[in-house]
């Protein structure tokens, strides 16, 4: 950041990672100030033998850089420093004012940047944030994100006996964890992918048919999706398209079961205890808090008296949904047609960033997400990758926002 022209560049500790700040303020007072946001912690590599190269050595490969944190979010938050140093260097000046703020724990939650947004609005003031931390539909076709889900995330943990006991001498007369779990969470959903937990949908803002149809434009069908995934068939609420189930409706998913013996060879054990990793994806207006609350409740009245459990939150997110008609997300969708040479498509993103909502609760700010990755980048996954092309296209986009916001 230094290096591209930035100035009060600054490592800001906090009680978990710490932030990094950088600002270039001459624009004038009459011009707005961009709020640039990105993230630089990742997702755990493993499985590690999955990897064709090693994940913290980007590797150069038929034009795809890979690497874990390539596209989440490592090289797209680059992407902003290059257009700006680009604009420095040539110019001398920004047209607008920026700040950036990059993170370091948005892949468990933020806690640390949420507290530091609200101990420092006046810092951070600005008109818009800028974030890139989402994806095109093709590398020709650019997609504005308009809406984005929350989260609960929840651990569940079941427990049994003292200690694990002899399958052959107990099984039968205590019960095991691992069944527990499993009929609890078989009650969550019906096999449609239905939430069955009382009062899950009470707040769900049902989808005008406005909206509908602008979603039904996107250029996605199940063919794409099965293509992208390699799943044997699709699945979810049949009442809703594709497009609406991955991006507009909520949902409940088992992310991870710990417990018993899961080693090579038999042991005829019944586990003392079990744990498992629950996400749910929230659509406007849905609460976290409420939801989290209405997931203990129910888990703990279908939970019965042979076991004991404990529902610990992990962390939250709220649902956030934006006005296409902003002058930012409007500079968006013109600094893409201008680069990809045709204009971006609206998309409801599936997935959660907490900084947006905290932006919009404590800043008063909405974002505008100005996407590069690809489908089939991997994130999450062994062997990230980000596609060169749009790294380069990207700059020149970030460079033509700055000049269409500017006015």
């Amino acid at each position: 950041m230094t290096a591209a022209g930035l100035e009060n560049v600054h490592v800001i500790p906090t009680a978990n990672h710490p932030l990094v700040y950088a600002d270039w303020l001459h624009a004038g007072f009459d011009k707005p100030t961009v709020l640039i946001y990105g993230h630089y912690d990742v997702q755990p590599v493993e499985p590690f033998e999955l990897w064709e190269t090693p994940p913290f050595e980007p590797t150069l490969k038929d034009d795809y850089v890979y690497a874990r944190g390539s596209a989440d979010d490592k090289g797209q938050a680059y992407i902003h420093v290059k257009a700006v140093e680009a604009y420095l260097s040539t110019d001398g000046r920004l047209p607008v004012n920026v700040k950036f703020i990059v993170e370091g724990e948005e892949e468990c939650g933020g806690a640390s940047l949420t507290a530091f947004i609200a101990a420092n609005a006046e810092m951070l003031a600005a008109d818009v944030a800028l974030i890139s931390d989402s994806h095109m539909l093709t590398p020709q076709l650019p997609a504005l994100v308009y809406g984005l889900r929350g989260m609960s995330y929840l651990y569940v943990d079941i427990t049994g006996a003292a200690h694990d006991l002899h399958s052959g001498g107990y099984g039968g007369g205590v019960n095991n964890p691992i069944n527990v779990i499993s009929h609890i969470i078989a009650k969550l959903k019906d096999e449609d992918g239905r939430i069955l937990i009382p009062g899950f949908y009470d707040d769900v803002r049902p989808l005008a048919a406005e909206e509908r149809a602008l979603l039904a434009e996107l250029p996605i069908d199940d063919a794409t999706i099965l293509q992208e995934t390699g799943a044997p068939a699709l699945w979810g609420e049949p009442e809703y398209t594709i497009v609406e189930r991955l991006g507009a409706r909520p949902t409940l998913d088992v992310n991870g079961i710990i417990g018993g013996y899961t080693g090579p060879g038999a042991k005829t054990v019944l586990p003392a205890s079990v744990h498992a990793k629950i996400s749910m994806r929230l659509v406007p207006n849905q609460d976290p808090d409420t939801i989290t609350h209405l997931f203990t409740r129910y888990v703990q009245s279908i939970t019965p008296s042979s076991v004991s459990v404990t529902i610990t939150p992990e962390h939250s997110a709220y649902p956030w949904l934006a006005d296409y008609n902003h002058p930012a997300i409007k500079a968006v969708k013109l600094a893409y047609g201008k680069v990809f040479e045709q204009e971006p498509v609206f998309l409801r993103g599936g997935g959660s960033i907490p900084v947006v909502s905290d932006f919009q609760t404590h800043l008063g700010i909405t974002s505008a997400l100005m996407g590069f990755g690809l489908p089939d980048d991997r994130l999450h996954a062994p062997n990230e990758r980000f596609y060169l092309p749009n790294f380069y296209r990207g700059i020149e986009t970030s460079i033509h926002f700055m000049r269409l916001y500017a006015g």
